[in-house]
């Protein structure tokens, strides 16, 4: 984005796209929500290059959306468990598949069930002051040097 540091931008979009950015990342976020934690699941799952995966599993670790635990001493391995803040993503990637499942459906599609219940996950995004569902009425982005 025109070599600017996003990282030091006032909007969180902005902020959170400076690492989160590329469609790799997301996916393995969404996989490790399905329960994939190893190197080779990951690989398996996504049919990434290995160094693209190893990029992309340690920018996720240096910004704390995963950890690494070691699970075998001989030979060294370790696997990627979610923090609090991947924990937190799974709405985001919930709302964006909803999107993508309304605006790019069509086809076959892998499909998001609760757990507990077995029924179709269909998020949507409310504001928690107002109760409103995000979407329904215009914003007004404000920046730091508004008052």
């Amino acid at each position: 984005m025109n070599g600017k540091n996003l990282c030091d931008d006032p909007c969180p979009i902005a902020r959170s796209l400076a690492f989160m950015g590329d469609a790799w990342s997301m996916l393995i976020l969404r996989d490790a929500h399905a329960g994939l934690t190893r190197f080779d699941q990951f690989r398996k799952s996504l049919g990434i290059a290995p160094t693209i995966l190893t990029r992309r599993l340690a920018t996720l670790t240096e910004e704390g959306l995963l950890e690494k635990r070691r699970y075998s001493e001989r030979p060294p391995r370790e696997e990627y468990l979610l923090t609090e803040a991947g924990r937190d993503f799974l709405p985001a990637l919930c709302v964006i598949g909803a999107w993508g499942r309304k605006h790019r459906g069509g086809g076959k599609m892998i499909r998001f069930l609760d757990s507990e219940t077995g029924t179709d996950i269909k998020p949507v995004a409310i504001d928690q002051v107002t109760g409103m569902m995000i979407g329904t009425r215009p914003i007004i982005i404000v920046t730091p040097n508004d008052p």
